[in-house]
């Protein structure tokens, strides 16, 4: 069952109880890279292995994603200042515990390339905040494999 987050802002990205923070430099420009986030919504299944579906909602403000496993978001978008930063919240989920969700992704020029950093910012109840602690290894796997395969993706673009 669906339940309603507490609404935070973008703020909440630097005072969440819970903030995993990953990072990886690939060869894809920041360009490229805000566009396969923000604008091909529906090309995060070809990149991004842990969703099955990516779709564009209340005329681009928000998102609904859809994991694989059947955990499901409905999302706003926080902020979308090309190519700079893309970030969402969460407003509905069926993930048990949570309260707060955002996500932030920040690009940065590296050379040629780009500097993706994202963070996974919480807030939940004791045993919510327990499991992300534990699940963080994975979460960083998850976004090395995504970040890795999306520059193959957009590199060949």
């Amino acid at each position: 069952m669906a339940r309603r987050l507490r609404p935070v802002d973008l703020g909440f990205v630097a005072t969440a109880p819970v903030r995993l923070v990953f990072a990886r430099e690939i060869s894809a420009s920041p360009e490229r890279v805000f566009h396969a986030l923000a604008d091909d919504v529906p090309g995060w299944p070809q990149w991004f292995s842990a969703v099955k579906l990516a779709r564009v909602t209340d005329g681009g403000a928000g998102r609904e994603i859809r994991l694989r496993g059947g955990t499901r978001f409905e999302e706003t978008v926080l902020v979308a200042k090309e190519p700079e930063v893309y970030a969402y919240r969460v407003d509905t989920t069926n993930a048990p515990g949570a309260r707060a969700l955002v996500e932030e992704w920040r690009l940065a020029p590296r050379g040629t390339g780009t500097r993706v950093q994202w963070t996974f910012a919480a807030d939940g109840t004791a045993p919510f905040r327990a499991v992300l602690g534990l699940a963080r290894p994975g979460l960083g796997r998850a976004f090395r494999d995504a970040v890795t395969s999306l520059d193959r993706r957009v590199g060949a673009l």
